[in-house]
């Protein structure tokens, strides 16, 4: 084992002794009054670099995400794809043959592959110097491998979430501000038909004032337990074991607090309350499918199958968030924001607004769904889904949102434009998971976010509507 992993487990390890030992202290309060006197250097919240013509573009970790990834960015005009690394060559080489087949063997014709180690990737960043990096990897190295990417000068953009403690994420704020380079979580759902739609709606004000939002990760995957030697469950699995709380808060949340701009000059999260369920589910799995002595049946899986978190934020509004990866039932991600003047509900996309909705019903008590939808599309269609829809559908990617969300990366960094999603934005979503994790602990004892900020989001702008 590596002296830099040996180091982050370390880290780690306090970390989580600290949160066992004192709970019900505010945890993010805590972190705010420690990490509040490090030196602010520029602010990141509409940060826009220098235009980059051609996007060098190098990746980490080209399993299950990654390699779509790769072979997206390999699509859209103005990249280069420099570099990969990954654990397994067999991944390395596939995704490289990938985007050299997409890009006719000229755009992406040089492409160094890194697969020596858990820390060939420090080398890649160091030999390639590539203008941005996508890291696609076990969650506990989104922190240290987004910190590397940008002490070498590289933008970073992050699968989700940007980082499981606290700490890890003051950390990338600090390098991020400090480096005056972009660090992105990668949030694919803000680029959603029905979340830009609904965006474009609240924008406008067709739900009058914003009151409250449900969002949601449920997602049945025990079935990644399977993958035990390589793939998701063979990291993800130790998560479920060791952790009790909102795992993966992001999808669900990062729509909704775009629709109430959150951080972004409106309003704040500001505390939150969590309960867990009890464990029962991986438990069940893991008996019923491999032997008494797998070491998935050597596993405790105490944390809560199902998570429901509530947050207040600085004005009032309240947040629901629950999370779910492991009962036996459709996926949702609820999608609701409630206003004075209606409301907006996902799965199935749903519509009820005061006086009726044109094209369905006359009242508020229905709802408009499917068909009588079309007038809806027709009038607030997003402008950035009219530009880019079409494509994203055929390129795919959930749906075509990923392909959206990775041409705007690309579009903002060869435009100097600022991102859809700031640095802040990632770790304030992200920060629902420890916070949570502090709250079950406490029974659910109320925890203060820290404000990643230090109280610039009070004049940041809110995201445009992108045309």
């Amino acid at each position: 084992m590596g002296s830099n992993r040996r180091d982050f487990l370390r880290k780690a390890t306090i970390a989580g002794m600290g949160m066992a030992v004192a709970p019900n202290l505010g945890f993010g309060q805590k972190f705010q009054e420690t990490y509040n006197i490090k030196p602010k250097f520029g602010y990141m919240g509409g940060f826009t670099a220098p235009k980059i013509s051609t996007v060098r573009c190098a990746f980490i970790g080209v399993g299950a995400r990654g390699s779509g990834h790769a072979s997206q960015i390999a699509s859209i005009e103005g990249t280069e794809v420099v570099a990969i690394c990954d654990l397994y060559l067999d991944l390395a080489e596939k995704a490289a043959n990938e985007c050299k087949e997409i890009g006719k063997a000229e755009r992406h014709k040089n492409i160094a592959l890194y697969t020596q180690g858990e820390n060939d990737w420090r080398n890649m960043l160091k030999e390639q110097k590539p203008d941005a990096v996508f890291i696609a990897t076990p969650w506990e190295w989104h922190a240290p491998m987004a910190i590397g990417a940008m002490e070498e000068g590289t933008h970073a953009f992050v699968e989700v979430p940007i980082a499981t403690t606290l700490k890890d994420m003051w950390d990338i704020v600090d390098t991020s501000e400090r480096t005056q380079k972009h660090c992105m979580m990668m949030e694919n759902v803000n680029y959603g038909r029905e979340e830009l739609l609904y965006l474009n709606m609240c924008r406008q004000g067709v739900i009058g004032e914003l009151l409250h939002g449900e969002a949601a990760y449920i997602h049945e995957l025990r079935s990644q337990m399977n993958e035990v030697e390589r793939g998701t469950g063979s990291w993800r699995t130790y998560q479920y074991a060791k952790r009790n709380g909102n795992l993966y808060p992001t999808h669900g949340l990062g729509p909704i607090a775009q629709y109430m701009n959150i951080a972004r000059g409106d309003d704040n999260f500001r505390v939150m309350t969590s309960f867990s369920s009890p464990g029962k589910g991986r438990n069940l799995y893991a008996k019923k499918n491999f032997p008494a002595d797998h070491k998935w049946n050597q596993l405790d899986y105490s944390g809560g199958d199902i998570n429901t978190s509530i947050i207040k934020t600085n004005i009032g509004r309240t947040i629901l968030v629950q999370w779910d990866e492991t009962s036996p039932r459709p996926y949702s991600r609820l999608n609701l924001i409630q206003g004075t003047q209606g409301i907006l509900a996902g799965f199935p996309t749903r519509i009820a607004l005061e006086g009726g909705v044109e094209g369905g019903p006359d009242s508020h008590h229905e709802w408009a769904e499917g068909e009588q939808l079309t007038k809806i599309y027709e009038k607030y269609e997003h402008p950035l889904y009219k530009r880019l829809g079409e494509l994203a559908t055929k390129m795919g990617g959930h749906g075509g949102m990923d392909f959206m969300m990775l041409y705007r990366i690309i579009e903002c960094l060869r435009e100097g434009q600022p991102l859809d999603q700031n640095v802040y934005e990632g770790c304030l979503w992200s920060a629902v998971g420890p916070l949570s994790e502090a709250s079950v602990a406490a029974d659910g004892m109320p925890q203060k976010f820290p404000d990643f900020t230090r109280g610039s989001w009070k004049a940041t702008k809110p995201l445009e509507i992108i045309i």
